[in-house]
């Protein structure tokens, strides 16, 4: 079983037991959160599309831990112009444990 689920404008593929990172969410460490954004799910030999997302289904996920990525560096340079720029950016992210695909029957 597996589903393709919407967290932060991003799509995942997950199934339980997974760990995935995602961009920072507000819940608190070892706190369970419920994903309700599920684009697809694949159980036994059904597939559910959703339009855009699968009614009665959604994915419990436990908040692992909150931390940062590491540093993106952009720079930018003008050549003979005497001009660049540097700057770095690091993504705040949230480590979600997949639980369960939860399918209402």
């Amino acid at each position: 079983m597996y589903a393709i689920i919407e967290v932060g404008a991003k799509q995942y593929p997950v199934a339980p037991g997974d760990t995935i990172e995602v961009e920072k969410q507000s819940a608190k460490e070892a706190e369970e959160i419920i994903l309700d954004k599920v684009l697809l799910v694949s159980a036994d030999e059904q597939i559910l599309i959703g339009q855009p997302y699968v009614k009665d289904v959604k994915v419990k996920a436990e908040v692992l831990k909150h931390f940062k990525a590491r540093k993106v560096i952009s720079y930018k340079y003008r050549r003979r112009k005497s001009s660049h720029w540097k700057k770095g950016h690091r993504q705040s992210l949230t480590r979600l444990k997949i639980k369960e695909i939860l399918i209402k029957k």
